[in-house]
Formats: structure tokens, sequence, C-alpha cells
């Protein structure tokens, strides 16, 4: 039970399983629908800040190519796990791994952006997991689906992976607040999330009111 919680700390997996659990944890966070939960901006910004170090002794360039790859694949298994999902959970009650109201948030944000949802998305946790399982069920276009996908996982993991690099040689003792920076990055990274939920929530609450009136 010990090492489940510690998929939720970006240092551990690093530590503890080096190049090829980060590649999972990415894998899975980016599309599959239990991965919601995992760290994914936090885990590529101490990658990156960790980058060259004995956790993680992977150049820069490739590291970054790898985890895109990683990225690249997951967002196109949650593809192809919305091609079949609409069918099999809709009858499903909900649990823990399938919240009816994430692929909500998801349509919504998609709805808004277009295929752009992909590139931006990516910076949103729930969001980046659940909009190319949404993109399957909906069938979006697979070549359009394969150019944003890339786009989206190549912008996203170089900039995290860059700026953890960046400040990690301008500052070389800020490994030592590891655990701090985590804790910021979560919460940075949190806000747009629940802009969004409290949007999508605004828009529940104001359909509900236009059907009453």
């Amino acid at each position: 039970m010990e090492h489940f919680f510690e998929l939720f700390d970006p240092r551990s997996i690093i530590e503890y399983g080096g190049l090829t659990l980060l590649l999972i944890v990415i894998f899975a966070e980016t599309g599959l629908f239990f991965g919601f939960f995992l760290p994914g901006d936090s885990l590529l910004f101490i990658a990156g800040l960790l980058c060259g170090t004995k956790d993680l002794d992977t150049p820069l360039i490739l590291l970054i190519v790898l985890v895109t790859i990683a990225a690249v694949l997951g967002t196109t298994a949650g593809y192809a796990m919305g091609l079949w999902a609409d069918k099999y959970f809709k009858p499903r009650n909900e649990n823990f791994f399938y919240r009816k109201r994430h692929l909500d948030m998801a349509r919504n944000f998609y709805k808004k952006y277009g295929m752009i949802a992909f590139i931006l998305g990516r910076f949103l946790p729930v969001i980046r997991t659940f909009i190319p399982i949404l993109a399957g069920i909906v069938r979006i276009d697979f070549v359009k689906f394969v150019l944003f996908n890339f786009m989206g996982a190549a912008i996203w993991v170089g900039i995290m992976i860059t700026t953890g690099y960046w400040l990690g040689n301008i500052f070389p003792n800020i490994a030592d607040y590891l655990t701090i920076l985590v804790i910021a990055m979560i919460m940075i990274t949190s806000v747009p999330l629940l802009l969004s939920w409290l949007r999508h929530r605004h828009g529940l609450i104001k359909e509900e009111e236009e059907e009453i009136n």
C-alpha cells in the first residue's frame, strides 16, 4: 500500500522507478481512465529538475523525446479506448475510475476550443486524460487527432521538462526544496481545473434554471 501512494509523489516515482516508471506513469496519465489521479505536470517538471543527476541520468533531448512518445502513445490508447467506451460505460454506475462529469468537462472544453483543445488540454489535469477518450467516443477524424495529439504532447512535455531543467541549472540548490515545489506545482495546475469545474457547474445550474422557467 505504501508503494501505491508513492505513485502520487513525482520525486518517489523518479527515485524508485527511474526513466521506466516515469514513462509508464505519463502513458497512463495521458489517456487511460484510471490515470487521471496520477501526477502529470509536476512529474514532468521534477523530471526536468532531476535530469542529468544520479536519479535520472538521461540527456535532456533524449528525455524529452522519450516522454513525448509516451504521452503520444498514452493519448492514442485513450482514443482507442473511447471508440468502445461509450457503449461499455453508459449503462454502468459511476465509480472511482469512471465519472461522467469528467467526460462532460472534457466535452465542454472541446466544444469551446475545437482541435486546439488537444494542445491547451495538455496543461489541464483530468481534462488531459479524458479529452482523447472523448475524441474516440465522438470519432474525431483520426488524421487530425494524430496531428494535434503530437503537437500537444511535444509542446506540453517540452515546456514542462525544459522549465524544470532550466530552473535546476540557474538555482543548483533548488532540488533541496522538492517537496515545496511539488506542492506548489500541484496547486498551480489545479487552478485551471477548478475554474473549468466552476464554469461547468455554473452552466448546469443555468440550464436547470432555464428549464424551470
